[in-house]
């Protein structure tokens, strides 16, 4: 069951923020509600959903801790432990947001992460991640990175400060996951760990992936599909094509198109996917999201290129409904997607 009073976050672009009064300036470029880029290079990022600290208990029987990864950058992450017996799989997390906006401490995160950690019986690490445009891609590849390898580094020197975590960790059962951007992390740190030919690849021992979890993942492209063109949003729907632009304009290398590998894993073709070491992959996609046949296309080519795939379909919702819950139904939805992600991390 998700409990009733899981936050409910709208997204509604007419609700009346309250910006900052000096906020005078020309914009250069803005997503209404969440994030405005001014000529002279200052960003505003309104309060649309509320931070909580890691104590507020939306679970009974989970745990929540802040830890810092990286004092001189301000990385750190949002750890989530059941008080269930037994040692459980491990799942670093990367929440979404298009790579500009979001926290590992927004109130819609913190619930839903809780919530999976107590129902799909996992040890839960939410990177907050450093964002775009003051941070462009791929830094936040890189914070996954140096989390992955903080994790392995408190493992090895058997760390009595981080005990109460490690100590229930199942290392030989790593997964990395996300939803949004957190996806479109999870599947580039996989394939630079996966890769032999990138100068980023290095041995995470004695952690094991064992899987990645991609959540409606953010790609893109220049040439628009159908799904682009043509979706209908639902109500209060936290991913608009006009927004998605936006989000990549803002996060990817300067000067590059959507066709760049951080945002179109197919556009040089899927014949490297071949090559790729890869994990047993679950993609879950939203019926009436933007990026639906994005993402089928985007398993379609990992099917043919002989990598395991398990592809999940949510009916009736769209993009983020998994912590948006702003239906019955999404809440519905985010019972068996928290039903698949057992499955999938247990098996």
């Amino acid at each position: 069951m998700i409990r009733k009073n899981m936050a409910a976050i709208s997204f509604d672009p007419r609700v009346n923020l309250q910006m900052s009064k000096n906020s005078h300036g020309v914009i250069s470029e803005e997503i209404e509600g969440l994030i405005r880029v001014y000529k002279d290079g200052r960003i505003e990022r309104p309060p649309i959903v509320p931070n909580v600290p890691c104590n507020v208990a939306p679970v009974d029987d989970v745990t929540a801790k802040d830890v810092v990864i990286d004092k001189f950058t301000n990385l750190w992450a949002r750890i989530y432990v059941t008080k269930r017996s037994g040692i459980l799989p491990l799942l670093v997390y990367f929440h979404g947001g298009g790579f500009c906006v979001a926290s590992a401490a927004w109130i819609c995160y913190h619930e839903f992460l809780a919530n999976l950690a107590s129902k799909a019986g996992c040890i839960i690490v939410s990177v907050n991640y450093r964002l775009a445009p003051e941070n462009r891609l791929p830094t936040a590849y890189e914070d996954g990175i140096k989390t992955l390898m903080w994790v392995k580094q408190q493992t090895l020197n058997c760390s009595p400060e981080h005990n109460w975590w490690l100590s229930r960790c199942n290392f030989s059962s790593l997964f990395l996951a996300g939803d949004s951007a957190g996806a479109n992390i999870a599947y580039n740190m996989a394939t630079r760990l996966g890769s032999s030919n990138n100068p980023d690849c290095m041995t995470i021992k004695p952690l094991c992936l064992k899987g990645i979890i991609l959540i409606q993942p953010f790609f893109g492209g220049e040439a628009r599909t159908l799904s682009e063109k043509n979706m209908t949003q639902p109500a209060n729907s936290a991913l608009t094509l006009s927004a998605s632009d936006t989000y990549w304009l803002l996060s990817l290398p300067l000067g590059s198109t959507r066709d760049h590998p951080y945002c179109n894993p197919l556009a040089n073709g899927a014949s490297k996917l071949r090559d790729q070491r890869f994990p047993a992959t679950m993609v879950c996609i939203s019926e009436m999201d933007i990026l639906k046949d994005r993402n089928l296309e985007f398993c379609a080519a990992l099917v043919n290129a002989g990598k395991r795939v398990e592809k999940m379909i949510y009916k009736g919702v769209g993009h983020a409904f998994q912590v948006l819950l702003n239906s019955h139904l999404s809440q519905i939805r985010v019972q068996e997607m928290v039903s698949h992600l057992k499955a999938f991390i247990h098996q």
